[in-house]
């Protein structure tokens, strides 16, 4: 069916959030004695639960991994959250996409206060049906499960939902609640992971996404 609704991821989609995410995560490694200076090595980190990705790049055991994120996101709040900026296009394709009527939500697995924050200071908010990220306790961590959350608050029909996103993550998810996903490829992920993992298409330019959802036919 047409999609009626459009789902944005929000770092690597809406937002460039390398350096603040990368920043933090250095310092929550050198709180474990681990130096990593070389921020590049830590974009795995934007997209997927931190504490996974924690465990999985620095064979941290669970305790280990979710005392590094309280320690990520001391710098996180105060500091990193704002070390961020929009991607060119991106504020003027979701206003447009809401003035012809789409309803939007954002979906991200970042901890929901942070996203409300960052939308807040874009001027976004009120572009936005409804806004769900992360839980602080990890109950809601996975992009699935917040599309689950997302579509118990909303309700909205399942069937003319689609996902925008920048990772492999986006596309998992989107597949694993059974909903359509376009993936951008100016984020932090490859087209070929988006594809494999799902995406029906990765688009280069958000001004091309916004005549793929216009000329949407539904298939």
């Amino acid at each position: 069916m047409r999609m009626k609704s459009i789902l944005w991821d929000l770092d690597g989609t809406i937002i460039n959030s390398e350096e603040g995410i990368t920043k933090c995560v250095q310092y929550a490694l050198k709180a474990k004695d681990i130096d990593e200076p070389d921020l590049k090595k830590l974009q795995c980190f934007i997209g997927p639960p931190l504490d996974a990705m924690f465990c999985e790049k620095y064979g941290m055991t669970m305790d280990e991994a979710r005392e590094s994120v309280q320690k990520y996101r001391e710098r996180y709040n105060t500091l990193g959250i704002m070390e961020c900026c929009l991607y060119d296009g991106v504020k003027e394709t979701i206003i447009r996409l809401k003035e012809a009527g789409y309803w939007q939500a954002l979906a991200s697995s970042k901890p929901e206060a942070a996203c409300r924050r960052l939308l807040e200071h874009f001027g976004l908010t009120s572009y936005f049906d409804e806004i769900v990220g992360a839980t602080l306790d990890g109950s809601i961590s996975t992009k699935e499960q917040v599309l689950e959350e997302l579509y118990r608050r909303a309700g909205v029909d399942k069937s003319m939902m689609c996902l925008i996103g920048d990772t492999k993550y986006d596309a998992k998810g989107a597949k694993a609640f059974g909903i359509r996903c376009i993936g951008v490829s100016y984020g932090f992920g490859t087209r070929e992971e988006m594809l494999a993992a799902g995406a029906e298409v990765v688009i280069d330019d958000i001004r091309e996404v916004e005549k793929y959802i216009e000329n949407d036919n539904g298939l």
